[in-house]
């Protein structure tokens, strides 16, 4: 009788505390479904303009782009300096002590790609970040001098100018170098951001600028960066040399010595950008270009939408339940896929064919339920047949020729490793972190990585940037990136299937609500008001876990070439972005 009465107990409680975590949860989807409701509209049309467009994540930039076009400059012209321009007003992400990726595509229908990307320094090892017990020491591969790798920016716009630019190097580094001198209003965004990070300023700087000893900075504000000025006219001037050569060089190593970093002179000097074949894909009507390893955006972006394609995601409809359910089981499986099979492909070989193979890709959702979340933890990478005998920022541009380039760049997390280059002005990257520091040990933004990303000297380290730019037909038809970390590939899915599968107008597509799914952590992470109160409870009922950020969830920056020939910019709200054009 006794066991029984404990018994029946046990179960009234299991019974209540399910009670009071299913009003948890529904208060939740509530708050989720209601807070923010309002900014999600989906019907907006953004800028539309006959000739050109350019779309940045700040106003000035792209006025700077437009300028450069409206001169007679071409999309790469405009690409470089927007490049440099960013470094100056839009410092947590736009640099010149980082790195990045780009395609494009010319009027005549070819393609390139270039992998700018920092590199691992010649005396980095794969431990670096443990412990003499082989645990990760907390921030040490995402703050500070250790943290930084090898800059490739400054090498990336020289490449991309010398093969492809039509306007003289100095006059597209020159709206830059006034920028700088002359100074720039701040936005309210990038005021309260420089306030946040002023302690760590502080705390990793051994030679701290001016600017940030100011105890409060306020939006309209004029923000003047003279020591960036310096850097960047000896950049204009000297071309590649006046950063990896002579007085910059210098200065960077000497900041090495003084803050414990690895960096050396051999380092710049030897670092080179790499012009590599883009990844290309038939998805529906569409004809994907995007970026290959190092970076696995092209890869995982490639898996997704062939997924989409097989199931009715239009008579779903956009993010409803069934619609939500798919595309998270399908994130869920690239995303260990991605954990498991890239990286460099000059140290590692890459399975690109077999996990681009129509059937590798169907196979892997073979044990999908439409009625039931799986759990991670039942998830593991596929194995794709071997290949026979491979805080960021991101900005679009077409020119009036028709020429378009996809650009993403990145410091890595806002403002990189937080350390200023004594004297000259600029932050170097925290790009380490997206190594491997310790195979299945999951880094700052919970990527969990393998062998395939381990450190090694030289190495470059694994991204989940994602430029892109869609054919239909044959024709131009769309031009995407974002900033995000892991986020920046589920960002990029979803805008082209806003524009492919529901039909949005580009800046609709860029306002629609997001949400990510990585494999690992297991949970859902959805911008405030994405899902809904009713698709939220669905989702919920599936066992999915959705956890709600109020930030937003990437930046992007689109072009769509609309029917009749002109250009809608897609310009981020969430953000300070614009988009500009004649």
């Amino acid at each position: 009788m006794r066991c029984n009465r404990v018994k029946n107990r046990i179960h009234t409680l299991k019974k209540e505390r399910a009670g009071l975590t299913f009003i948890r949860i529904t208060l939740i989807l509530a708050i989720i479904s209601f807070s923010g409701c309002a900014g999600w509209d989906t019907n907006e049309t953004g800028l539309v303009t006959d000739k050109a467009m350019v779309v940045t994540a700040h106003p000035l930039t792209s006025e700077v782009g437009a300028a450069i076009l409206r001169r007679g400059g071409n999309a790469v012209d405009a690409a470089v300096a927007v490049q440099f321009a960013l470094a100056v007003v839009y410092p947590d992400a736009g640099n010149i002590g980082g790195g990045g990726f780009l395609v494009l595509r010319q009027q005549d229908g070819s393609v390139d790609a270039l992998d700018y990307r920092e590199k691992a320094p010649g005396n980095a090892h794969r431990d670096m970040y443990l412990d003499a017990q082989g645990n990760v020491i907390t921030e040490l591969s995402f703050k500070g001098h250790l943290a930084a790798g090898v800059p490739g920016t400054v090498a990336g716009m020289v490449q991309l100018h010398q093969k492809y630019g039509s306007m003289p190097w100095a006059e597209l580094v020159q709206p830059a170098v006034e920028l700088a001198a002359k100074g720039f209003p701040l936005t309210r965004k990038e005021a309260k951001k420089l306030n946040d990070e002023r302690s760590d300023f502080i705390k990793y700087n051994t030679q701290r600028p001016a600017f940030i000893l100011q105890d409060r900075w306020r939006e309209g504000d004029t923000l003047r960066l003279r020591e960036l000025a310096y850097t960047l006219a000896r950049i204009r001037d000297q071309g590649r040399a006046g950063f990896y050569e002579g007085e910059t060089a210098a200065r960077i190593v000497a900041e090495m010595e003084r803050g414990g970093g690895i960096i050396s002179k051999e380092d710049l000097a030897a670092y080179r950008p790499v012009w590599r074949e883009p990844l290309r894909g038939q998805v529906g009507d569409y004809q994907v270009i995007s970026m290959p390893p190092p970076s696995s955006g092209g890869i995982a972006l490639l898996q997704l939408l062939n997924i989409a394609q097989n199931y009715p995601l239009e008579d779903w409809g956009w993010n409803a339940a069934r619609t939500a359910h798919l595309m998270v089981e399908a994130e869920r499986r690239v995303y260990a896929d991605r954990a498991r099979h890239v990286g460099d492909p000059d140290y590692y070989d890459v399975p690109v064919a077999g996990l681009l193979d129509t059937a590798y890709i169907r196979s892997r959702m073979r044990d999908v339920s439409l009625d039931r979340a799986t759990d991670s933890d039942a998830v593991a990478a596929g194995a794709p047949a071997p290949p026979e005998s491979p805080n960021t920022t991101h900005y679009s541009i077409v020119d009036p020729e028709g020429n378009a380039i996809s650009v993403t760049t990145t410091l890595n997390s806002s403002f990189g490793s937080k350390v200023f280059v004594g004297g000259a002005g600029f932050l170097l990257n925290n790009e380490m972190d997206d190594f491997s520091v310790k195979p299945g040990h999951p880094n700052s933004y919970g990527l969990v990585g393998g062998e395939a990303n381990a450190i090694a000297p030289d190495k470059r380290m694994l991204s989940s940037m994602t430029p892109t730019i869609l054919e239909k037909n044959g024709q131009l038809h769309l031009i995407i990136g974002s900033m995000g970390g892991s986020t920046i590939i589920t960002t990029v899915y979803q805008i082209i299937l806003n524009v492919t599968v529901h039909n949005m107008p580009m800046q609709g597509a860029v306002n629609a609500g997001r949400f990510h799914h990585q494999w690992k952590p297991d949970w859902i992470l959805c911008e405030w008001g994405a899902l809904g109160f009713g698709t939220g409870l669905k989702m919920w009922w599936r066992g999915h876990r959705i956890a709600p950020k109020s930030g937003g969830i990437g930046r992007a920056a689109g072009i769509l070439v609309r029917p009749d020939g002109r250009l809608e910019g897609g310009a981020d709200p969430r953000g300070d972005d614009a988009a500009a054009g004649f």
